[in-house]
């Protein structure tokens, strides 16, 4: 599965494969000055401690972004207003793929 499960824009029934990359959690460690909306007044920003590690947190977004892309390409291809004429539009697919 060299091609990551896609090929042409079209999956090739291996898993898909993605790689992803983030950028560090931006921290502060010298309070930036800032304004109090209560009261604007003038103030240093608060030194917020940030996650030691997000990757977790971003693999669960990545994997929602990702389903929510392969549904949008799914309703393109098959456009149903139900779930069950989804279903049905699946599956006569498969069948025409197995007869040819």
């Amino acid at each position: 599965n060299r091609s990551g499960g896609i090929e042409g824009g079209m999956s090739t029934g291996e898993a898909i494969v993605l790689r992803a990359a983030m950028k560090p959690i931006a921290t502060l460690r010298r309070p930036l000055r800032s304004v109090e909306l209560d009261s604007h007044r003038s103030v240093e920003a608060r030194y917020e401690r940030s996650d030691v590690c997000a990757v977790p947190a971003a693999s669960v977004v990545a994997e929602a972004a990702v389903a929510l892309c392969l549904a949008d390409a799914l309703l393109d291809r098959f456009g149903s207003a139900t779930i069950d004429e989804l279903t049905d539009a699946v599956t006569a697919a498969r069948r025409r793929c197995r007869e040819a």
